[in-house]
């Protein structure tokens, strides 16, 4: 069961299966947030996400940053990231049809906490070119031959 469908600009319907959501600057700040900061912030969402979802392929979709007119500190100007980061879970029908189904990781930011959905999801996110970052995938089968402890000439016993 999917969470949400998000239709891409290309018009291929994918479906989000799980989604993780935290707020950008939820926790104490050590300072206050810069480009240093974000980089940082950014690069372990990166790494968290590939951890939680070995095997299969990992997108960023870089965020918008502001510079706020405010008092640039020893790190550079204030630069402000969405509060909300995002990590989606997304599956589509196969890119090859000899495959069951394709899938991605999107690591992407959005201003508010809501669950992207249909044609309402963050634009960067329905611009996703989903032929060229995803992976295809096989549901596993399992093996066919004989059930263990029967004889095939009655039942069981």
């Amino acid at each position: 069961m999917s969470l949400a469908r998000v239709l891409l600009g290309s018009g291929r319907p994918v479906d989000l299966s799980e989604l993780r959501m935290a707020s950008t600057y939820g926790g104490p700040l050590e300072g206050y947030p810069c480009k240093p900061f974000n980089d940082r912030k950014v690069d372990r969402l990166l790494r968290s996400a590939e951890r939680a979802f070995p095997g299969t392929p990992v997108h960023l979709i870089p965020p918008p940053r502001e510079y706020p007119d405010q008092y640039a500190g020893a790190f550079g100007p204030v630069e402000v990231l969405p509060a909300v980061t995002c990590v989606g879970s997304f599956r589509s029908e196969a890119l090859d049809p000899a495959h069951d189904r394709s899938r991605l990781i999107v690591v992407w930011f959005q201003p508010s906490p809501r669950v992207p959905s249909g044609c309402d999801a963050e634009p960067s996110l329905r611009d996703l070119p989903w032929e060229r970052l995803a992976e295809d995938e096989e549901f596993q089968r399992p093996a066919l031959g004989p059930v263990p402890g029967a004889r095939g000439d009655g039942p069981a016993r």
